[in-house]
């Protein structure tokens, strides 16, 4: 059976006053991909930051177990105008994704380069890497940003949105290399995805965020009230 590698337990999450999450309960195992629907404001962004590590939870937690450390965690989050135009060379950013496991080194090892080298042939970005960053293509960029987080993990992605923006052909294109990298290299997933379709295409499971909760299997939500009134939207 597969290793559970994150819990939330009972997790509560909010901003100063508000709540936006609350007595939220789920388990993720080894391998697995979970799709995270709902509506907008439904917490969905906010619950990746929490995964992260970057949001302190007003109630519950969080826990990481399997080997999985906060610092190996891959985050890819939506992406801000100021990120689109980020002033370094491709293969800067890609290594970025080791500073958290840097240590007492000044700088990465061969062994971290050859593994960026690694994850931008997996990503189709190598022939990419001396160019500047902002002069990519948004595809471009949304796949050399999907190999900066592969950079600090391979156990447990954290995908938020990762197609929004991009053209048909590029969404489609990053959508198929996320799938690769699930199916055949056994890294867990969280996707945040308004792509129905996809999202339940990939997933082992399904968490649906909002006034209505669901966690189950995708046939499951597709048989729900619940999944049938999304899907015929």
């Amino acid at each position: 059976m597969p290793q559970t590698i994150l819990t939330c337990q009972n997790l509560c999450l909010g901003y100063e006053t508000r709540e936006v999450l609350h007595g939220l309960s789920f388990v993720l195992h080894e391998g697995e991909a979970l799709s995270v629907l709902g509506e907008n404001g439904a917490g969905k962004s906010t619950l990746l930051m929490a995964l992260a590590g970057l949001l302190r939870p007003t109630h519950g937690g969080v826990a990481l177990s399997g080997g999985v450390a906060r610092r190996q965690i891959g985050y890819l989050p939506q992406q801000t105008p100021a990120q689109k135009d980020f002033p370094a060379r491709v293969s800067e950013v890609v290594c970025s994704g080791f500073l958290n496991n840097l240590g007492l080194r000044a700088w990465y090892s061969k062994a971290q380069k050859a593994r960026a080298w690694e994850v931008m042939g997996q990503l189709g970005v190598q022939e990419l890497e001396g160019r500047s960053f902002r002069a990519l293509s948004g595809g471009q960029q949304r796949r050399v940003l999907l190999a900066r987080a592969l950079c600090a993990t391979q156990k447990l992605l954290l995908l938020d949105e990762p197609d929004a923006g991009l053209d048909p052909v590029a969404a489609a294109d990053l959508r198929a290399a996320i799938v690769r990298l699930h199916r055949e290299h056994g890294i867990a997933v969280v996707l945040v995805s308004h792509n129905i379709e996809y999202a339940l295409a990939m997933a082992d499971h399904v968490l649906h965020l909002g006034k209505t909760r669901f966690y189950g299997t995708p046939q499951d939500y597709r048989a729900s009230p619940l999944g049938q009134r999304l899907l015929e939207q």
